[in-house]
This record gives C-alpha cells, sequence and structure tokens, in this order.
C-alpha cells in the first residue's frame, strides 16, 4: 500500500513509519520540522526510516497547499494517516491563533486534496483533549462534547466533525483516532515523562502542578501504533476510536514509578493547577477492542521502565 503520512518525524508519527514500512508499505512522510522543539531531535527520530528504499521525507508544510498538491500527484498514496498538528494544551493557551490555523485549517487542506484525488481511507489523529473536563468515567466515544477547555483540544473536536462532513461528501472511510496520553522511547522533550525523568536523574526539583492525585490513561507507544494500524485496515464510514492503555495513573505514582526505575528519590515542588489541565482521564476502548481487536499489552512500570532505558542509552550516546 502506498500511505502519505503527516507529522511522521515526530514522536508517535517516526514509530508509525517505522512500523508500516517494515509490513512492506511504501511510506511518504511530510513533516515541516517546525521548532516546538529541537529540528535535529526530529531528523534523529527518522533514521532508521531512512534506512528503507520504500520510504520518502518531505520537508514543508500543511498550509503550503502548492507543496501538498505536487506531492500527492506524484505519489498518488492509497491511504493518508494525518498525525501533523500543533502540539500542547498549555502552548495552546498562549497562541490559540497558531493552534486554529495549523490544526484547522492544516486539517482542512488534507481533506481538500483526499476530495480531489479520490484518496479511500484517511486516519485522523484527534486527542483524548477533546472531551474537556468530566466527572463520569470512562470516556466514550458517544459522550456528547460540548465544552474541551483548550484552544488545542476545542481545534482537535472542529477537525472531527469537518472530517465527518467530508466523509458524508467524498464517501471515502474515515477513522478517527483519539490517543489517551502516548509515551515512551523518542516522545517529546517536554512531556510530563520525560521531563521528571530528566530532573529526577539530574537531581533537580520537580514542580508538580496540583497535589498529584490528577491522573491520566497512558498509552505505550507501540500499543498506540497497533491500534493506528489496525485503524489503517478497517473501513465502516465514519467511525472515532478511543485508543488508550484503559486504567488511569496518579501522577503522583508516575513520578514514584519514574523514581524506582531510575533508582534516585524524586524531589517535588507542589504548585498549583494550571489552566488547561483536566484532573482525570481514562479510555473507553471497548469499541476498538471489538472492531478494531486493540489490546493494550503494556503496563505503565512496563512502559516507564523501557522508557527509562531509552532515555539513559540516549544520554550516555548525547543524544538527548
Amino acid at each position: 500500500m502506498d500511505i502519505f503520512i503527516t507529522g511522521g518525524a515526530g514522536f508517535i508519527g517516526s514509530h508509525t513509519c517505522e512500523r508500516l514500512l517494515k509490513r512492506g508499505h511504501s511510506v511518504v512522510c511530510l513533516d515541516d520540522l517546525n521548532d516546538y522543539y529541537s529540528p535535529e531531535v526530529k531528523h534523529r527520530n527518522l533514521e532508521t526510516c531512512h534506512t528503507f528504499d520504500n520510504f520518502t521525507f518531505i520537508e514543508g508544510s500543511l498550509l503550503d497547499s502548492d507543496l501538498l498538491n505536487q506531492t500527492f500527484q506524484d505519489h498518488r498514496p492509497k491511504t493518508v494517516i494525518h498525525l501533523a498538528a500543533r502540539a500542547g494544551v498549555r502552548p495552546s493557551l498562549r497562541d490559540p491563533k497558531l493552534y486554529e490555523q495549523t490544526n484547522g485549517r492544516g486539517t482542512l487542506n488534507i481533506l481538500e486534496l483526499c476530495r480531489e484525488f479520490e484518496i479511500g481511507r484517511l486516519v485522523y489523529t484527534s486527542s483524548s483533549s477533546v472531551y474537556g473536563e468530566r466527572l463520569n468515567m470512562p470516556l466514550k466515544e458517544t459522550d456528547t462534547i460540548t465544552n474541551p477547555i483548550s484552544p488545542y483540544g476545542a481545534a482537535k473536536f472542529a477537525s472531527e466533525k469537518i472530517c465527518s462532513v467530508y466523509q458524508g461528501l467524498t464517501g471515502m472511510d474515515i477513522n478517527v483516532i483519539r490517543p489517551f496520553t502516548v509515551y515512551g522511547p523518542r516522545q517529546r522533550p517536554d512531556m510530563a515523562i520525560f521531563k521528571f525523568t530528566r530532573m529526577i536523574d539530574q537531581g533537580q526539583t520537580i514542580p508538580l502542578f496540583g497535589d498529584g492525585s490528577t491522573a491520566r490513561d497512558y498509552t505505550f507507544v507501540d500499543d498506540f501504533v497497533s491500534g493506528l494500524e489496525r485503524a489503517i485496515d478497517f473501513g465502516d464510514g465514519f467511525q472515532i476510536f478511543n485508543i488508550g492503555g484503559s486504567q488511569s495513573t496518579r501522577l503522583i505514582d508516575l513520578v514514584r514509578t519514574i523514581s524506582e526505575c531510575l533508582g534516585k528519590e524524586a524531589d517535588i515542588d507542589f504548585q498549583p493547577t494550571q489552566p488547561g489541565d483536566v484532573p482525570l482521564t481514562l479510555a473507553d476502548i471497548s469499541k476498538a477492542r471489538e472492531l478494531l481487536g486493540y489490546e493494550p499489552t503494556t503496563t505503565v512500570p512496563e512502559g516507564i521502565a523501557k522508557f527509562v532505558d531509552w532515555y539513559r542509552e540516549a544520554v550516555s550516546s548525547k543524544r538527548v
């Protein structure tokens, strides 16, 4: 299969590219290598991908319509995986226009190309942030969504709705994936697990927002990519799937697990809760189980141990 992936140089994107290349697919990866974090890190993410003859990398923006059009003309993909987005809930509070432009208009540009080139299937990666602040758990795809609490979450939800419109207009299969706090080797350096690991390892004080009782449904990257991979092979109109670990871990327990894996004590500075943060996430993955055969297999302690192993190797080789 010829697959076009946006955001393929990022954390999740690079793992996805590798998995698909190993399956024998031809992969064209688009990434703008923006400076949200070091572009050099993103180049390193793709080192394994570049060893495959069936891999093509294109540096460019979702907002460059001419480049996107030329790419589709040159490569004629059969399936599109749209991962690219401006990342981060808290940064979206500071610059909401950037998030609306990249995550909103960028998605619309991809949908227009899918319509023009009669793409058979699109997999769009949304976010669990669309659910906003909820008390009733677990979170289900059928839940009514009325209150995303960040521009990032709102832009992702708006893109879901426009995906639904385009599915009706074109008849192509569109699977929307809502990931729940994906982590693992190569994750972004601004994400909590990476930051906590580095700070504990270096003996720095961790600023912990809230009292440590907030909890997240953490999803190991290999599990997430397995769910995404299954969505590539599934077609039934417009569908939304939660892809999570299906259990919640408190923030304070996460820090303790990282400390245990590092063999070092964590020095914690409790600070006020940050705007845009939700107190709890927990995915109902029954739909993904039933229709995709998705089943997470990595527990949080196992996943953290794998991440810490990767982190130590990366530090020793001066790659982080």
